[in-house]
């Protein structure tokens, strides 16, 4: 009963109620530092859309008819149909020849069928290199983007963590 009469004194004193007014200052002035944190958020959201718009690496520009060939090229040049009816062409072509299907155009060294392979190198090299140069340049223009989107997070986290220390600052008081 000691420990209750001591709160009624208390409670009589005025001491609690001014404990109590000063706890509800501080808890309105860490909702507003939580309201001013929400509303980094939401400026920080819309920057970012802002970014994304401008710099965006997916963005399409339009594409000359020479990359569009390129990439249409590297991708079928490179594929399982390209490869296996490849083999099946030199196959039929090998045979045609040593059978003498059809006159014997190009008889055993096949130098007409190594003329053809070789030429066939000779324009594949330089498309798939133009591919692989754009395909470089959209990676370049990825990873600049995830860099400054990190640099913008990187800035935001600081300032929340700032908000924060504020607010705990505020806390201890």
């Amino acid at each position: 009963m000691g420990c209750s009469q001591g709160f009624q004194n208390l409670y009589k004193s005025g001491f609690l109620n001014l404990i109590m007014e000063k706890i509800e200052k501080q808890v309105k002035e860490i909702e507003k530092e939580i309201n001013v944190v929400d509303d980094v958020e939401d400026v920080t959201k819309e920057i970012f859309i802002k970014l994304q718009k401008i710099i965006h690496p997916h963005k399409k520009k339009r594409l000359t008819l020479g990359q569009k060939s390129a990439d249409f090229i590297t991708k079928w040049a490179g594929s399982w149909f390209f490869i296996l009816g490849f083999f099946v062409f030199l196959g039929i072509w090998i045979a045609a020849n040593v059978y003498a299907w059809i006159n014997e155009w190009d008889p055993y060294p096949f130098i007409l069928l190594n003329l053809i392979l070789s030429c066939l190198a000779a324009i594949q090299a330089p498309i798939i290199l133009m591919s692989q140069n754009r395909q470089a340049q959209r990676d370049r223009i990825k990873a600049e983007f995830d860099y400054r989107v990190n640099r913008r997070a990187e800035a935001e986290i600081r300032e929340i963590k700032k908000q924060l220390d504020k607010i705990e600052r505020m806390i201890k008081r």
